[in-house]
This record gives C-alpha cells, sequence and structure tokens, in this order.
C-alpha cells in the first residue's frame, strides 16, 4: 500500500484557503460557490496523466452519497453508520457541502462491482444512496475538518492500492460481467453557471423539491422555465432536467408538454435567479481575501503549451497572469517572421507592449526573473555584435587623422535599454531590417525621469505607431543625428508603481490612443500578507523555454487560425453590446485594441502549442485575456479618458450586469427617462443613442416621445472572472 496524504494533510487540505468560507457561503444558499469547493474522490486512481477521465484504476475503498435527509433523520442515520461501522469497513463519514446528507467511504468487497458495494451498504445501513454518484469517477465537494463536518476518519483511508474487481455472484446470485465505466461529463453551463446550481435555486424559491404526488406537476413547471435558457432544444433540456425516478416513457412526456409553445422569453423568475447567481458568484469571489486579482483557471495551467507553463514554475497562482502578460511581448518579437489575418482582414504582426503595476514590494521582480529567461538568445547574440560595436568605436578613435575612418558595421542589436535616445532608436530599427526589437525596464520612473530631453514625448508616438508596424523617422542635415524612415517594430514590458504609472499616462498619452495599445497587468495586493515563497526553476524547465524561444523563431509566413477569429470576434461583438447598454464609450474605446491584444497572444499560444488547429485551450486563454486586458486598460486608463469625453461626463460608469442603462429602463420610455440616466449628456448625445439602439433592433418607436424595447434586446453573458 502506498501512502497519499497524511491525516494532518488531510485536514490541513479541508481547513485551507477560502475552505472555510466557501463551505459557509454554500450553507447560506450560494450554490455557485460548490464546485470552489475541495474535491475529492476515493473510489479510483487517477490515470498517469492526473486525469480521472475514462478511469478503470479501481481502489480498495468506494465513496457513497447519501442525500436530501430531513434534520431529523440526520441524527439518527449518522448513529446507524457509526454503529455498523466495524461490518461495513467505515473509513470515513463527514457532513454534505449542504448539510443535508453525508458522504462515506468503506472498503471495498473485490468481488463486488462498485454498483453493488453500493448497493451492499445501502441495505446493510437501510439507507437510500444517491444513483447519481455511481461511478467511480464521481467526487466529493468536501466540507471542513471540523467535528461537526469530518465526523469519522480512520488513517486506513490514507493507504490505498489498486484493486480489480473480480467477476463472481451479484447480490441476487447471478453472474454479472464488469461494465466499463463512462467517460466523466462536465457540467453544463449556463453563463458560466451550472445548470445544477440553476435547478438548486430555483427549488429553493419554489417550495423544495418535489414531494411524492406532486413529482409531475413540478417538474413540468420547472421544464417550462429552463427550455427559454435551453434555447428551446429538448435534447439540451432532457440533459440538463433531473428525473427524480421517472420511467423514460413519463420523462419524455414531461418534456414534450413543456416544449409544445416557443417560450416568449426568460421568465422574471428564472431571469432573477440567475442574476442573483452571477451577483453573488461575482461578489464572493471578488470580495474573497480582499482581492480583484483574476487567475488563469486549473484547466488552463494544465493546458499551457511548451514554454509558458515552464514559465510559471514555482511561482504562486495569483502572480501567473503578470508573469505571462510580461513574456508575452518578447516572445512576440522572437516570432517577427509570423503574419497573421485579424477579424477585420488586416494583416498583423505580434508587436505588444505590457506594462506590470503594482506598489512597492509587490514582487513585481518575478516578472523580470522571467523576462531574464526568454531573453537568453537575445542577449548572447547581441553580446557579440556589441562586441564588434565596440571594437569599430575603438578603431575609429585611435585611427591617424590623415586616416579613412572605418566602415560602420551596421550590426544587428535587438534587445535596446528603455531609455534608448530617438535617434539611436532609429539606427537600431535600420540595421535590425524589419526584425522587431525589444526593451525592459524594471522600473517606468527611469523611463519617466528622461521626459526633460522630450524623450518620452517624442517616444510615445513611437510606441503607438509600433503596435501596427506604423511609419516613422526624422531628417537631420547633420551627419550627428540619425536620419531615415522605418516602419516600427518595437516590443517592450516596464515594471512600475501604480504611482509612477500614472505619472507617465495622463493627458495626451490617454486619448492618442497609447493607451488602449497597452496590455496592463497588475500584481495582487501584498499588504500585510505573509512572506511569498518562490521555487527556482530547474535546469530542465529553462531548457523548455528556450526549446519555446526557438519554436517561435522558426515560425514563419502567415499562420490561419479560424477558430481564434471566430471566438474574438465574438467577444468584440458581446463587448459591444455592453457597452452600448451602459452608453459607455470608453469601454467601447478599449474593446476594440483588447481584442487585437488578446488575439496576437492567442497566436503566440498556438504556435507553441504546435497543432494543427486552435485547441480549445488556446481560444479560452485568448478570451481570458481579453476580459483581462479590458479589465486592466478600464481600471488605470478609463477615468481619465472619461473625462476627455465632454460630451457624456460618466460613460466610464461600470455597470453590474443587472444595472446597465439600457436594462434600469421601463419596457416603454421616454427620452427624458433616458436623460435622467445620462445626466450630463447633450441633446445630441442622447439623440445618438437612440439611433444606435434603433439601428441595432433593440428598440421601436412608439410616437414621436416614447420608445419601445422589442423582443430582439440583448441578453449578454458578462465574463464571471476566476479569482483567487
Amino acid at each position: 500500500m502506498t501512502p497519499v496524504l497524511t491525516a494532518e494533510e488531510y485536514k490541513n487540505l479541508r481547513n485551507g484557503g477560502m475552505q472555510k468560507q466557501h463551505v459557509f457561503s454554500v450553507r447560506k444558499g450560494n450554490e455557485g460557490l460548490k464546485h470552489m469547493l475541495v474535491q475529492m474522490n476515493y473510489s479510483c486512481l487517477p490515470n498517469e496523466d492526473g486525469t480521472l477521465a475514462g478511469t478503470t484504476r479501481v481502489s480498495n475503498t468506494v465513496g457513497m452519497d447519501i442525500d436530501h435527509l430531513t434534520a431529523e433523520e440526520m441524527q439518527t442515520i449518522k448513529e446507524r453508520i457509526l454503529q455498523k461501522k466495524d461490518e461495513l469497513g467505515l473509513l470515513m463519514l463527514e457532513q454534505s457541502a449542504r448539510a443535508a446528507g453525508y458522504h462515506l467511504v468503506f472498503k471495498r468487497k473485490p468481488e463486488f462491482s462498485q454498483e453493488e458495494n453500493l448497493l451492499w451498504a445501502s441495505q446493510l445501513l437501510g439507507v437510500k444512496f444517491d444513483e447519481n454518484a455511481k461511478d467511480i469517477t464521481r467526487v466529493f465537494f468536501t466540507t471542513t475538518a471540523e467535528p461537526e463536518d469530518l465526523i469519522y476518519l480512520d488513517d486506513e483511508i490514507f493507504k490505498v492500492e489498486e484493486c480489480e474487481p473480480k467477476i463472481g455472484p451479484t447480490l441476487n446470485e447471478s453472474k454479472i460481467t464488469p461494465v466499463e465505466q463512462e467517460p466523466r461529463i462536465e457540467p453544463l453551463l449556463f453563463k458560466g453557471i451550472p445548470y445544477s446550481t440553476i435547478i438548486a435555486e430555483w427549488w429553493n424559491r419554489n417550495g423544495g423539491e418535489p414531494e411524492e404526488g406532486e413529482r409531475n406537476v413540478k417538474l413540468h413547471k420547472l421544464a417550462v422555465n429552463l427550455r427559454a435558457i435551453c434555447d428551446n432544444k429538448k435534447e439540451v433540456l432532457m440533459k440538463v432536467m433531473p428525473r427524480y425516478g421517472l420511467t423514460e416513457v413519463e420523462f419524455r412526456s414531461i418534456i414534450d408538454s413543456a416544449c409544445k409553445e416557443t417560450p416568449k422569453g426568460i421568465s422574471k423568475m428564472m431571469s432573477d435567479i440567475i442574476k442573483g447567481l452571477e451577483r453573488s458568484v461575482k461578489s464572493e469571489e471578488l470580495d474573497g481575501e480582499g482581492t480583484k486579482q483574476m487567475v488563469l483557471p486549473k484547466r488552463l495551467r494544465n493546458a499551457l503549451p511548451v514554454g509558458l507553463k515552464e514559465t510559471l514554475a514555482g511561482i504562486p497562482v495569483n502572480m501567473h497572469l503578470p508573469v505571462l502578460c510580461s513574456v508575452m511581448p518578447i516572445a512576440g518579437a522572437y516570432a517577427d517572421e509570423v503574419r497573421v489575418v485579424y477579424v477585420d482582414g488586416n494583416t498583423h504582426r505580434l508587436n505588444l507592449m505590457t506594462i506590470v503595476r503594482g506598489e512597492q514590494a509587490s514582487n513585481k521582480s518575478v516578472c523580470k526573473n522571467a523576462v531574464d529567461v526568454w531573453r537568453r538568445q537575445f542577449d548572447e547574440e547581441d553580446a557579440i555584435a556589441r562586441q564588434r560595436e565596440e571594437e569599430w568605436k575603438e578603431h575609429k578613435k585611435a585611427r591617424r587623422a590623415n586616416e579613412k575612418a572605418p566602415e560602420d558595421p551596421h550590426v544587428m542589436i535587438r534587445v535596446v535599454p528603455i531609455t534608448i535616445s530617438c535617434s539611436t532608436l532609429l539606427k537600431r530599427m535600420k540595421n535590425a531590417a524589419g526584425h522587431t526589437l525589444f526593451s525592459f525596464s524594471e522600473e517606468i520612473d527611469t523611463l519617466r525621469k528622461t521626459n526633460g530631453a522630450g524623450s518620452w514625448s517624442a517616444k510615445y508616438d513611437v510606441y503607438r505607431y509600433g503596435f501596427d508596424n506604423g511609419e516613422w523617422g526624422q531628417d537631420y542635415n547633420s551627419d550627428q543625428a540619425e536620419s531615415g524612415v522605418v516602419n516600427v517594430a518595437y516590443n517592450w514590458t516596464i515594471l512600475g508603481t501604480n504611482g509612477a504609472v500614472r505619472k507617465c499616462f495622463k493627458g495626451d498619452n490617454i486619448e492618442n490612443g497609447l493607451s488602449s495599445r497597452v496590455l496592463v497587468a497588475e500584481m495582487p495586493d501584498g499588504a500585510f500578507a505573509k512572506l511569498t515563497k518562490f521555487r527556482k526553476r530547474t535546469a530542465d524547465e529553462e531548457a523548455r523555454i528556450q526549446e519555446a524561444v526557438t519554436k517561435l523563431r522558426n515560425a514563419n509566413g502567415e499562420v490561419e487560425v479560424p477558430r481564434l477569429q471566430k471566438a474574438i470576434e465574438k467577444w468584440l461583438e458581446e463587448r459591444r453590446i455592453e457597452a452600448a447598454m451602459d452608453i459607455d464609450r470608453v469601454k467601447d474605446t478599449y474593446r476594440r485594441r483588447a481584442a487585437v491584444i488578446a488575439f496576437r497572444c492567442g497566436v503566440i499560444f498556438h504556435i507553441l502549442e504546435g497543432t494543427e488547429k486552435e485547441s480549445k485551450a488556446c481560444i479560452d486563454f485568448a478570451l481570458l485575456m481579453a476580459d483581462y486586458c479590458l479589465e486592466g486598460q478600464m481600471k488605470l486608463f478609463g477615468e481619465a479618458l472619461k473625462n476627455q469625453y465632454v460630451c457624456a461626463q460618466d460613460e466610464c460608469q461600470r455597470y453590474s450586469t443587472n444595472h446597465s442603462i439600457f436594462d434600469q429602463l421601463a419596457p416603454t420610455f421616454t427620452r427624458d427617462d433616458l436623460r435622467a440616466l445620462k445626466q450630463g449628456t447633450t441633446d445630441s448625445g442622447l439623440r445618438n443613442v437612440i439611433m444606435r439602439w434603433k439601428n441595432d433592433g433593440w428598440i421601436e418607436p412608439v410616437d414621436r416621445q416614447h420608445f419601445r424595447k422589442t423582443s430582439q434586446c440583448p441578453t449578454v453573458p458578462r465574463p464571471i472572472k476566476v479569482v483567487c
């Protein structure tokens, strides 16, 4: 037998992080947080890749779920289980997440199949087990390690071995054939919320789950209300609807009856349930431990391609996104032979600029360490080029008065300091022959202090041109200054404190478009936090990063990403509708280039992945980057840009899902109603808004003063942030 966890480690896992808070929230009715609890499986061993999908590796223990108990039944059944613990071979007994049942683990009888073990234990204890949780790959949502939750624990549970159930007599003495386990199916979601959570809240608001005698009526009402959020598709409805022991004929009869009429829209109660769940999930996540930092979901962390995965080695989860954002520009610089067609039909290069901001001592150096590993190949080549340049300078300096000056070697140097003068920058770009340059700065204040000579004010034009490979140059009638015109190819990553970043980006730097071209990442707030510990990357991990660099450098030509194009185009349209509903011109401005930045990040992911078609992980990564980039830009620059839009002084207010300007208007409204919500907007501004909504088909005129919302009103899923 091989020990997996000690009892102490197991208890720490159950009480660690946000586990206690999430258990408390779930028991207060917030079912949306149930999926964030620690999940445990006791009936099987994972595959070699760590997954449970399709596994046939059965362990010597069985997990059993007893649910839907009344308060009176809880105590009786607990006592009965403990009384029969020796006969049962009980290893663990815990209260379920909703405190309406128990999870228990007992020793497997190898002569029985998984289901037969559950039936045997069910008969022994005189209880009914949850038949929806009989697959060996099903998991329990674990609660806390407190005595009221973790009622019984035997150290034997921490020793598992693979067990091959024998073919033997079933409970009715007939022969059995082992059943091949089906792969675990991920829960279906609506707006990021599991249908099971929506249904649980429906029962909560409608007198509880159906009792005997009212089952058909209650299930029919539920199906009628669910069909609108299932797009009136019978096959989806049949997957998400609970059956409660109905026969196939009875179940189909209820579904057929519910789908006879086309729904006019989501019912008010169902709409309230969904909005409430979205709001509560966001509130819990955004307020948890006082952080608003988005993080990479675990499924994406596991799916990162070569180079990106190793970049995050030994780094806390809440710093993953800033670190990834910090290496995206240099990754794009390495892949400067790549061209890709954006959703608007224009051809792009992978030009990116990142600012990582955070307070003092917020561990921004973790980004520097990652960039240092990525730039090694550039640094090695630049060292040789700089040596040649130095030798040329020395030779030029040492020549005699009548001796001809040595010819300029025109060396290509790719990594340049952020404080480089415009003249030298132009020279480096000319020598680079179209290749992308890269700069890194540990402190944006270093750049700001060069503003006295006008360097920053001139270079922000260079940065703007660089985003789209625009043309830039200067013309001096002097041998001492560099002259010429180039297409700018220049990526950079800059770290800085919040105050220094704001000093660099104000006034013209916001409105001229530079702010929308920057990928803004934010380090987590470390105020009063314990010391953060990091693990140094292994030589093997660093070698994998160099492998990724080589793969990017070898990539060339036009990369086709039709699936990514389609996903980004859909994201753009959803954010456009959100901005239009909120009359939020700032969001409408920033969404456009946030989509471009995310698209380019997705292309880098795809190149490193090396697959023929873009994977789901690639698309999910790009969409997460789009949300992250838009949020970062809005948060840092939104207020300043808002103040420059004189005709709409409150356009940057970021309404919640339930409170957009459009949502707050009555089904029939007047221009004065809109003016009351958009105080300070001019008459021409209001006319433009109404015309935009009318052109989109959201409203129609009733008379000269009144407008009515149409059935084409948008219902756009707002992104639910994954946070630490």
